[in-house]
């Protein structure tokens, strides 16, 4: 098989490259925001651990890396038809932000669960929210009609190589920031962030180790990493979680090959992991997660003794869109 092939869904596959992700980042110049990377108090005696809070973004979160990314290469006529996406939230946000910034028009297709926070902002920049019921199925399946229907172009989630470069760009940056990182610790739902940030960690930093973190109750991505072939969580377990943008049921077809190719290990995190952190990072590093962004640094706080030895560690704050009586309630 050519250097850097893969089979994703029965045909051969390009992974992401550095190539991609630099070209990604030139798109973003500008738009984005290149977020810092932030001490988190630790003893004396313990390796560093900085946070890199892309709740810092204009959206709240990481996801208009890749929506901009997208929407920003489409040609001007196919852009000016609309776009369409699915997503429990700063996805639909990322591309309505997009959108808008391109004088667009923009449908998202969001899960009837999804945080009021999220479908409000959404709505505040102008798109059209399609309510569906909580499952990939449903999701997918009704943008898809959209598209068909209206000529729209799907903006994919995270199982697109122009969304997982942009995403890259994270890694990419903590990389030029940290040249010496150890381990750098990834939040995974769909696995378009870990897939874009592995690969430019990778590229640029071969010896650093790439760890995914997941809920407990939305452990897909771990379970096939383990058996080598994409697992599904039904919608009812996965909802279960308070972290409501990792909730997807498996990660991508791209992601996967991704996290195979590029991703050293996957831990998991409680729920009340999940809060005590959300807790401590808003008292010790005035950083506001929401708990899918708490989760890469609850690894760190929680379970070290899995985690590979290192001088510096990196855990990616991947958004802060938390609804305000969950937050509340998470700080009493």
């Amino acid at each position: 098989m050519p250097a850097g092939k893969r089979i994703v869904s029965g045909v051969m596959s390009d992974l992401v490259t550095l190539a991609e992700i630099e070209d990604a980042a030139g798109r973003l110049a500008g738009i984005t925001v290149r977020t810092p990377l932030v001490p988190f108090p630790q003893p004396p005696d313990s390796p560093s651990l900085l946070v890199k809070p892309e709740s810092l973004q204009p959206v709240g979160a990481f996801k208009l890396r890749g929506a901009y990314a997208t929407i920003s290469s489409l040609p001007e006529d196919e852009r000016g038809r609309g776009v369409v996406t699915h997503s429990s939230g700063n996805h639909a946000r990322a591309v309505a932000y997009t959108a808008r910034a391109f004088g667009v028009r923009a449908v998202l297709v969001m899960p009837h669960t999804t945080p009021g926070v999220k479908v409000e902002a959404c709505r505040a920049l102008g798109a059209e929210v399609v309510y569906v019921e909580p499952t990939a199925e449903a999701r997918a399946e009704t943008a898809g009609r959209l598209a068909a229907a209206h000529g729209f172009t799907m903006i994919p989630p995270y199982d697109d190589p122009r969304v997982i470069a942009g995403q890259g760009t994270v890694g990419l940056e903590i990389v030029q920031d940290l040249p010496d990182v150890a381990v750098v610790l990834v939040p995974i739902s769909g696995g378009g962030l870990i897939s874009g940030v592995a690969a430019a960690v990778k590229a640029l930093r071969p010896g650093a180790r790439v760890i995914g973190v997941e809920p407990e109750f939305a452990a897909d991505a771990r379970d096939s990493l383990r058996q080598g072939r994409l697992v599904s969580w039904a919608a009812e377990e996965t909802g279960r979680t308070i972290a409501d943008a990792l909730r997807v049921q498996r990660v991508g077809d791209l992601p996967f090959e991704h996290l195979r190719a590029h991703v050293d290990a996957i831990v998991t995190v409680t729920e009340e992991e999940i809060r005590a952190t959300m807790r401590r990072l808003a008292r010790e590093t005035r950083l506001i997660a929401e708990p899918a962004g708490a989760v890469a640094t609850a690894a760190y706080l929680h379970h070290r003794d899995e985690l590979p030895e290192g001088d510096s560690y990196v855990a990616i704050l991947s958004g802060g869109n938390v609804d305000p009586v969950l937050l509340q309630e998470v700080l009493r």
